[in-house]
């Protein structure tokens, strides 16, 4: 087994541990703060998820950004940073921009890292942290974490699980095989509405970076304005979270392969997608946990 599939395994109880921790935590955004998110790769795609769900909850207006494209001279009451190594340059270079302006908040998952100086507040997930280049338990780790601050402040919108309840539907993610016309395909186009577009789009990433599949992602309202030419035989539509309506019969009739795990909790449901380029990637002869071009941090020359 590789490093990567063993760190997969661990995400059920790594999110267990992140619902205590998030909840238990000052450093968060309050309710009625206007709040950004930020960061680099996969970390801007757990920005992107998040914010979504908190201005969602009611808990404040929430932006996301990657972290090169962010408009520093744009107030905030706080942003938070998402990095697991504590060292890419583009994250560390905007905690200094915004030092003295406007509280933030990092998460890592290296405590010796320049993060430490650099945020006004660190919260260290090191117990999620990974060996392998490609993220996967630090990521939902860190949404884990900021998914159980929210739930800690007040309501979760209608049909959004609880850190733990989406624990529970992990255990599943984690055993349940993948279906053959899925592992089989020759291309995947992942789909998510709020919340889970950010999740939609890492897993398009993660089968990107680990197995060099052709993968793409989108809102799932917009699946229909073009990106549907696409699908056909061979080739999968992958929905997380509410599927809309009509969807499923439109990816019907084009020949294609839906997927959709309704009631499954769509954190839960990004295992699976990484699980499944952890497949593709072995069966291509890839090392999943050191993929082609990659590193672990994205540390620019001075």
């Amino acid at each position: 087994m590789s490093r990567t599939a063993s760190e997969i395994a661990t995400q059920p109880s790594c999110w267990r541990r992140a619902a205590q921790a998030g909840a238990e935590f000052e450093g968060l955004p309050k309710p009625g703060e206007r709040v950004a998110v930020t960061g680099c790769g996969t970390s801007w795609f757990m920005a992107i998820a998040y914010a979504a769900l908190r201005e969602a909850s009611g808990q404040g207006e929430t932006d996301a950004y990657a972290s090169s494209e962010f408009p520093a001279g744009r107030p905030y009451d706080r942003v938070v940073a998402i990095t697991r190594s504590g060292t890419t340059s583009e994250v560390l270079a905007l905690l200094g921009e915004l030092r003295g302006r406007i509280p933030t908040v990092a998460l890592t998952g290296d405590p010796k890292t320049p993060v430490m100086e650099a945020a006004d507040a660190v919260a260290v997930l090191d117990w999620a942290d990974e060996e392998s280049v490609v993220q996967t338990r630090f990521a939902t780790t860190a949404l884990a974490f900021l998914r159980a601050g929210l739930e800690a402040a007040g309501p979760l919108p209608a049909g959004v699980k609880t850190v733990a309840e989406a624990a529970v539907d992990a255990e599943l993610a984690v055993t349940e095989p993948l279906a053959e016309a899925v592992v089989a395909a020759e291309q995947w186009t992942f789909l998510g509405r709020g919340w889970t577009y950010g999740l939609a789009q890492e897993a398009g990433l993660k089968m990107r970076e680990a197995a060099g599949a052709w993968t793409e992602s989108y809102p799932a309202m917009e699946y229909r304005h073009g990106p549907i030419a696409i699908t056909g035989p061979n080739r999968v539509a992958w929905v997380f979270g509410a599927l809309p309506e009509g969807l499923a019969g439109e990816v019907a009739a084009v020949g294609g392969t839906l997927v959709a795990h309704r009631t499954a909790d769509p954190m839960a449901d990004l295992i699976r997608a990484q699980r499944l380029a952890v497949v593709l990637a072995e069966s291509k002869g890839y090392d999943p946990d050191h993929p082609r071009n990659l590193s672990r941090s994205v540390i620019l020359p001075e």
